[in-house]
Formats: C-alpha cells, sequence, structure tokens
C-alpha cells in the first residue's frame, strides 16, 4: 500500500488487517477498506455513473488526490451463512445488467472477431485433448489420471464439438449485425464478491467495463457451476434481465469450453485437476440438456 503515512494523520488506524489484495483499516473514525488504485480505471466515475442509472449496491468511496489508494467504507457481511446468497447475488447482478443496458452500433468485424477468437480456442483445446488421448494411449499400464481421462474423452470431445457446431449456427446470425447490446459487467463475479449487511452490495469493482452481459454470466458459471444449483439461478437472472436468442446461444457455446486440465504435479494433483474438470463438464451437459430437449421437440 502507498502512502500509509498520509492516511494515518487523517484516520487516527489502531489496527490493520491484510485481507488479499486490500487491507482493512480500523481507526477512531471507524473501519475502512483501503486498496490501491487500479492502473487505467476510474473507480469513483463508475460509481457516479451507477448512481445516475439509480443502481447504489456499492461501497461509498472517499478520494485522497494526495493518496494512490481508494478507501471505502468498510462492509460487514451480516448473512454469511445465507442459503439464498446466490440467488440474491444473481438478482442484483441481473438489476445491474438492466439498469446499464443500451444498444450501441458496431462495425462488420466486430462479431467476426468474437467468433474467430472463441474458435481459437476451441480448436487449440481439440488440439490439446487428442495429443493428450493419443498420447495417454501408449503405456501398457495407465495411471489413474490417465485411465479417468481416456474412459471421459468422448464427453469432453462432444462437449467442445457441441461449442464449435453452435458457434457456426450462432455466427450465422449475427455476422450481418451491426447492433450489440452492452452493459456495465462486474467482471469479476464471485460469492466472495457479495455482501449482505442493511442492503445489498458488490465489491471489487476494478474488472468493470462495458461488455455484453453474458460475460459476466460465463465467468460466474465458470467458478460457481460445480458448487451451485445453477438452473434456477439462470432463469431467476432472465427474469430481471431477459437475453434474446443470440446472447443465450453465445451463454451456451461458452460454457461448454471445457477448462483445460494440466497434467501436471503430482499424480494427486492431476487426480484432482481431472475430476474437477470432469464434474464441469458433467455438470453442464445436465444443465444444458432443457434446453436443447426442448428445441428438438418443437
Amino acid at each position: 500500500m502507498n502512502n500509509l503515512d498520509h492516511l494515518k494523520s487523517i484516520y487516527k488506524p489502531y489496527r490493520y488487517t491484510i485481507r488479499g489484495k486490500c487491507m482493512v483499516m480500523e481507526s477512531t473514525s471507524g473501519n475502512f477498506v483501503v486498496k490501491e488504485r487500479p492502473k487505467n480505471k476510474d473507480i469513483p466515475s463508475i460509481f457516479n455513473y451507477l448512481k445516475s442509472r439509480n443502481f447504489n449496491y456499492f461501497p461509498e468511496i472517499y478520494i485522497d488526490s494526495r493518496s494512490d489508494n481508494y478507501i471505502y467504507e468498510y462492509i460487514e457481511d451480516k448473512e454469511k451463512i445465507n442459503p439464498q446468497k446466490s440467488e440474491d447475488l444473481i438478482s442484483l447482478v441481473g438489476l445491474l445488467h438492466s439498469k446499464t443496458s443500451y444498444n450501441k452500433e458496431v462495425e462488420e468485424e466486430t462479431y467476426k472477431e468474437i467468433y474467430e477468437n472463441i474458435l481459437s480456442n476451441i480448436l487449440y483445446l481439440k488440439d490439446y485433448y487428442q495429443k493428450q488421448y493419443e498420447m495417454f494411449l501408449i503405456p501398457i499400464y495407465m495411471s489413474p489420471s490417465e485411465y479417468e481421462f481416456v474412459r471421459n474423452y468422448s464427453k469432453i470431445k462432444a462437449a467442445l464439438d457441441f461449442s464449435n457446431s453452435n458457434l457456426d449456427d450462432w455466427y450465422s446470425k449475427v455476422k450481418n449485425k451491426r447492433r450489440e447490446r452492452l452493459s456495465l459487467i462486474h467482471n469479476n463475479l464471485s460469492m466472495d464478491h457479495y455482501l449482505k449487511n442493511d442492503k445489498d452490495y458488490l465489491i471489487s469493482w476494478d474488472n468493470a467495463k462495458f461488455d455484453t452481459p453474458v460475460l459476466d454470466l460465463f465467468k460466474f458459471y465458470e467458478r460457481s457451476a460445480i458448487d451451485l444449483e445453477f438452473s434456477s439461478l439462470y432463469e431467476r437472472y432472465k427474469s430481471i434481465n431477459p437475453l434474446n436468442k443470440e446472447e443465450e446461444e453465445l451463454f451456451f457455446i461458452l460454457i461448454s469450453l471445457v477448462p483445460k486440465i494440466e497434467f501436471s504435479g503430482s499424480e494427486f494433483e492431476k487426480c484432482k485437476n481431472m475430476r474437477k474438470a470432469l464434474d464441469y463438464v458433467y455438470k453442464t451437459e445436465s444443465f444444458l440438456k432443457p434446453y436443447y430437449t426442448t428445441d428438438s421437440e418443437e
């Protein structure tokens, strides 16, 4: 942290506690969170914009031009044990996207660039997993992690084929569009960044930007899908901020990208990485099935 001497002269702190990338400062003036100012990110301007859109679910920020830090009010989470916490969070995210949503004219290359970036990722993962599969077939006796991978390779391949096929379908629908819906996205969603006190709060806005709301959903799903029942969360989100068909399809494509499994470290670590990735694949297949079963029946 920079310029703490200056803060000491103002707040008269008597205790500091490091928590991740920030510091809780207990002082005679109250408790505060101290964070270094992020580069190329004007958090006060973001908060002012949110206030103008009637979205006030973030901590107060205190500015001092002589300091390289931002000072935030400290929010005590009064509902750390809350079975509905994930539902409250996704409702708040839906409100954020709804309040800040607008349509923007885009260039012809915009959707093409998205398509090519995702396709490049898919092709890389396909090649990576195929080479791993062929290599693991060579030994007479496989290790537990190798056996688990080979046994489930067809599922991994099917997930990537699904992404590839639906990506082509998505691009055929959007390539001639010249408008895109954007929202202010938090871009760092996790259960740890949602607090409940006198009201709901989203914290840690350092990555916030204007982009498709699909990115917030995708990153939250990627982090939390294994631990949460996401079907009900997704339907709750859509009840607040409905996605159009192309946005929903893009979300489904992104979550079907199998996380890259690292085949390094101890056998225990490799088995743990394998199990986590396979849980994600099976959970995603289960999540997507009702949407595509309905389409096929129709």
